[in-house]
């Protein structure tokens, strides 16, 4: 039987865990590692790919290429691509995670801080598609994960990762939903869902990590609101994770305020 829901997953942000960006210099590492996922049911999936299209023609008219990048936009195309998305038939999460920091120095094997971050995705996602499951009739409950591919990412480890998880019951995973041989990559080129995904981690990264000038954007946050997944108007536990906790996170001002109406 097929899925009941599929999960698109990208990243913003990269794993150097030193040399960290300064304000006013190039280069650098990112501050934040964002993985995030854009949540469909598998009946509404072709969707996505008129969503893509229609940000496609909003942003780049005549452009040869079909598939689209959300930093490859300016300020106005980034806006107006998230007011395409508003309110659509689909949910963000994502997992915020603050690498400057003493307890992120301890993840020095390869792609150990995108793993532990996913798995907290995951994690959300599962939660997601359970309480939905009484609302999406077709297929057998459970979701397909679909990873943007990223360089030296092997994702038959991250299978066996989620599998000693679920064995040493260390998560809140609600693993009956969570198809792991399902896993799978591709080409960000290749998935109009992917491109989605990417449109709406890139937007809420854009509220937590500052650019090369120490600025942070939330006009592409608020924008997406309705889309990221709530309890009962509680974003903070579920589609805007963060680790450590806002609350007590070396937040600028300016970051404080875009996340303050989240809660």
């Amino acid at each position: 039987m097929s899925h009941s829901f599929n999960v698109y997953i990208d990243e913003s942000g990269d794993d150097g865990m030193k040399n960290f960006r300064e304000p006013g210099k190039d280069g650098g590492a990112s501050q934040w590692l964002v993985v995030g996922a854009c949540i469909v049911r598998a009946s509404r999936d072709l969707e996505l790919v008129r969503l893509r299209d229609e940000i496609r023609q909003a942003c780049r008219p005549g452009s040869k290429r079909r598939d689209i990048h959300f930093k490859d936009f300016n300020h106005s195309q980034r806006r107006a691509a998230c007011q395409v998305l508003a309110k659509k038939a689909f949910r963000f999460s994502c997992v915020l995670g603050l690498k400057n920091t003493p307890d992120a120095s301890s993840f020095v094997d390869k792609n150990q801080l995108y793993f532990y971050l996913t798995r907290f995705l995951i994690e959300r996602v599962s939660w997601f598609c359970r309480d939905h499951r009484s609302k999406v009739k077709e297929g057998d409950g459970r979701a397909k994960n679909v990873f943007s591919r990223r360089g030296g990412m092997s994702y038959p480890d991250f299978q066996s990762y989620l599998r000693r998880l679920k064995q040493d019951h260390s998560t809140e995973i609600h693993w009956p939903v969570i198809d792991i041989d399902g896993v799978e990559a591709a080409d960000h080129s290749r998935i109009a869902a992917l491109q989605i995904a990417d449109c709406g981690v890139s937007a809420v990264a854009a509220a937590i990590e500052p650019d090369k000038f120490g600025n942070v954007e939330g006009a592409y946050i608020s924008e997406l609101a309705q889309n990221i997944y709530n309890r009962r108007g509680n974003y903070l536990s579920y589609g805007l994770k963060s680790l450590p906790m806002l609350s007590s996170a070396p937040l600028s001002q300016s970051q404080a305020e875009i996340f303050r109406k989240f809660g």
